[in-house]
């Protein structure tokens, strides 16, 4: 996705890399430790949905932010935790209203033990997340506590939105990356700073971090976006096509229609109705003619380099403001 040599390209996949591993390696074992907290009944069904792994994007961000403040990377540690707790609920949840059976190569929680203890699990690691950052309640931790309460509004807000934008006939770019920011930059934004706040880095320092994780957010979301269309499924995990079937105003489709009379023919009635598979490779075929795909990069490119622009605005610790880069750069070059 983006135009940077292919050496500096694979230093700063390096990089990336190393941080998310080092994140890996040191949340797991707390979020295993948090996961003993919650009722039995519900233990063995989330350790099978944590056991799938991830990228661990969130959690990495959130410590590199501690150390970007000058503080030690453990000191992000709880908040690492708890972000993940609520990407997770959010994963689990999401897979139910999607009806995605598979999930990292692997059955969904819901498939494997119904909806109703789906959803509860997802409900007990949302409060699972609050439980931790709040068990010692210094100002810190509640401010932090307070950021993240507000990013999971906005994140469900942002689902909402994109839940009732497949009733909708079309939905304009505008009103698609504002669901987007809520529906991830949020999230990621909160991951950039609570790091910074758990510090007790001062104001101008967590809104550059926020500034960051939101640019990035969408950025994220806009290559998510390319994946639920044109995205291999024996690397993504899920059917190709996927987000067509289910009538998802991604951002491509947003801008394919934001094209009125000039959408390619067809283009239109494919979007609206179910598809058969030969009509979701005719869509995507016609997506693609039409240049949505490469705009929907071309958004994201713009607004990673937003995002890196946000980390210029204050003082930050050398080396961890190149980790923080090449995260960015990282996530927004995947292809899963």
């Amino acid at each position: 996705m983006t135009t940077i040599s292919s050496p500096a390209r694979r230093d700063s996949a390096l990089i990336a890399a190393e941080s998310l591993t080092r994140a890996r390696s040191v949340v797991t074992p707390a979020m295993d430790a948090a996961v003993l907290r919650l009722c039995p009944a519900l233990r063995p069904a989330v350790r099978e949905h944590l056991a799938g792994g991830g990228k661990f994007v969130r959690a990495g961000l959130t410590l590199v932010s501690a150390a970007a403040a000058g503080a030690d990377e453990s000191v992000g540690v709880v908040g690492a935790v708890a972000i993940e707790m609520v990407h997770n609920f959010s994963l689990v949840h999401d897979d139910i209203i999607d009806g995605d059976l598979e999930r990292r190569h692997r059955p969904t929680l819901w498939a494997e033990h119904g909806v109703g203890h789906a959803i509860i699990a997802g409900d007990a690691l949302a409060t699972l997340a609050f439980q931790i950052l709040l068990e010692e309640p210094t100002a810190e931790r509640v401010r932090a506590a307070g950021r993240l309460a507000e990013a999971t509004q906005a994140m469900i807000a942002g689902q909402a939105e994109d839940m009732a934008s497949e009733l909708l006939a079309s939905l304009s770019v505008e009103e698609c990356l504002h669901m987007e920011t809520g529906k991830t930059g949020a999230l990621l934004s909160c991951a950039a700073a609570i790091g910074a706040i758990l510090a007790g880095a001062p104001a101008p320092t967590v809104d550059a971090l926020a500034d960051f994780g939101r640019h990035l957010g969408i950025a994220f979301q806009a290559v998510d976006d390319v994946l639920g269309i044109w995205g291999e499924p024996s690397v993504t995990g899920k059917p190709v096509g996927n987000d067509l079937r289910q009538h998802k105003k991604s951002l491509p489709v947003a801008i394919a229609l934001a094209r009125g009379t000039d959408l390619p023919a067809g283009l239109g009635s494919l979007l609206e109705r179910d598809l058969t598979e030969a009509e979701v490779a005719k869509a995507t075929l016609l997506l693609e003619q039409c240049g949505a795909r490469q705009e929907t990069l071309a958004i994201g490119e713009l607004q990673l380099h937003a995002a890196l622009a946000s980390l210029e605005r204050v003082p930050l610790a050398l080396g961890p403001s190149s980790e923080l880069e090449a995260i960015a750069r990282y996530v927004t070059e995947r292809d899963r």
